[in-house]
């Protein structure tokens, strides 16, 4: 059982900066793909940034990439996402979650066995 806990989100300008945290239970932490999702009102959940066991590679969805940078502490237990030049269309709640295996794409949401509760993050225009 891994629980997650997102934090660090909050009310941003356009242009700004944010810093999500999403800390982890389990000894295991390093050999989970973490990942990070978003949903607007309105909207499907839409996957934001993935980071493979032990952090050695990192995918993106093209609406984020060269914005945000996914990372994760293996000592702390808990996966990063620092969000850079936030626009509007970013404001959604964020999720992050835990894969305990790599057979599917990361992008996908079935990929994932453990989901936070989610953070708001709101960008004003």
């Amino acid at each position: 059982q891994v629980q997650l806990v997102e934090s660090g989100g909050g009310l941003v300008q356009a242009g700004g900066s944010l810093r999500l945290s999403c800390a982890a239970s389990g000894r295991a932490f390093s050999t989970y793909a973490m990942g990070w999702f978003r949903q607007a009102p309105g909207k499907e959940r839409e996957f934001v940034a993935g980071i493979s066991q032990y952090g050695g590679s990192t995918y993106y969805a093209d609406s984020v990439k060269g914005r945000f940078t996914i990372s994760r502490d293996n000592a702390k237990n808990t996966v990063y996402l620092q969000m850079n030049s936030l626009k509007p269309e970013d404001t959604a709640v964020y999720y992050c979650a835990a894969a305990r295996t790599t057979t599917q794409a990361m992008s996908r949401i079935h990929a994932y066995d453990y989901w936070g509760q989610g953070t708001q993050v709101t960008v004003s225009s």
